[in-house]
């Protein structure tokens, strides 16, 4: 049974070494989105550098953190484990804080 693997990666200066980890260990392609989350959001609208009527512009153009989240189909649970192993090894403990989370799901359609 295929998997989509998901990874929300918390530092996307590591994005370059997790391709090159991911591909090394199999994986034949990635999908990648800009993402961010519900506490950065938050944090942005406590900026005290905004105009009292801020633009969309304004708002965009802030200094918003952003995650990068991967996408991947892979044809095995072992496969699953590889990957989860290789993201490890580049990301480091992702128990610890403010590293991310991978995780899968099986695919039935």
């Amino acid at each position: 049974m295929p998997f989509l693997v998901i990874l929300v990666l918390d530092d996307p200066d590591l994005s370059d070494a997790l391709l090159d980890a991911w591909e090394a260990a199999g994986v034949k392609g990635v999908t990648i989105l800009e993402s961010t989350g519900i506490g950065r959001v938050r944090r942005a609208a406590l900026r005290d550098d905004m105009p009292l009527m801020p633009s969309l512009r304004d708002i965009m153009r802030g200094g918003e953190e952003h995650h990068r989240t991967f996408f991947s189909v892979v044809e095995s649970e072992e496969q699953v484990e590889t990957l989860a192993d290789a993201a490890q090894q580049v990301v480091g403990d992702f128990s610890q804080p403010n590293t991310g989370l991978v995780f899968a799901v099986p695919i039935s359609h």
